[in-house]
């Protein structure tokens, strides 16, 4: 755990209901910056919801959310987070390079920027296509060189290889790993596991909390698996046979 003033996100004791429910429960946690952390767990686990609280757009019912040194939604965060959701929040009636300029306008960036964010995203090709007659993993790096436009500090990313063929999936792994070498921060969300390969720190997370903060290496290491799938299920057993009866 790095001290909280390296944490590029730093959350204490966080609690989200959602339907009269627990969705998060006393969720304590630290992502450090200029790194790519992985956020695993099954559909329905929580991931969105804490994702949601990071960037400023969940009500909580308690604990702290520090992101870059502020609180969570604090409108000096404004243009220092990048957040890519899982459906494409592009206009489809625009341009791939309008639908850039326009996130470029809000953020101040310039038409270098919007060049540079095309090329990012691999759709140089494509930046005169209309955004309605893309495929759905064009729509999404479009969504990410939205994102990228402003070039964030931090970098969150809600389940963006989700329906995305092998080859696409390893680009864009690729093009995350370029953004955290240059010092982006990075947190990924996902629910498959073979992805946690790409990923420097690790938040396995089930049912609304977080199981486990680890790295591909050490998970292998300390459930004798090769496999992360079933790492992540040695870890859940544990939780399970750990927990009052």
């Amino acid at each position: 755990m790095a001290p909280a003033s390296e944490a590029a996100i730093d959350i204490a004791d966080l609690r989200v209901r959602r339907g009269g429910r627990p969705a998060l429960d006393d969720v304590s946690l630290q992502v450090a910056r200029g790194a790519i952390t992985g956020l695993l767990g099954p559909s329905g686990c929580g991931k969105t919801t804490l994702m949601r609280s990071i960037v400023g757009t969940q009500i909580v019912a308690g604990g702290t959310v520090t992101v870059l040194g502020e609180p969570a939604g604090s409108a000096g965060l404004r243009h220092r987070i990048g957040y890519v959701t899982q459906e494409p929040t592009i206009y489809p009636d625009l341009r791939v390079v309008d639908n850039i300029r326009y996130f470029a306008a809000l953020y101040g960036a310039d038409a270098q920027d919007v060049d540079d964010a095309i090329t990012a995203v691999g759709l140089d090709d494509h930046r005169k296509a209309l955004a309605a007659n893309l495929s759905g993993g064009q729509r999404t790096r479009v969504s990410l060189a939205c994102a990228l436009v402003g070039h964030p500090e931090l970098l969150v990313l809600d389940e963006p290889t989700v329906g995305l063929d092998p080859v696409l999936r390893a680009d864009l792994w690729a093009r995350f790993d370029s953004l955290a070498r240059h010092g982006t921060t990075l947190l990924v969300s996902s629910h498959v596991m073979d992805e946690a390969d790409h990923c420097h720190d690790l938040l396995l997370m089930r049912e609304g909390r977080i199981l486990a903060h680890t790295t591909p290496t050490r998970l292998r290491k300390d459930t004798g698996c090769q496999s992360l799938e079933d790492a992540f299920l040695s870890i859940i057993r544990r939780g399970i046979a750990a927990a009052p009866a």
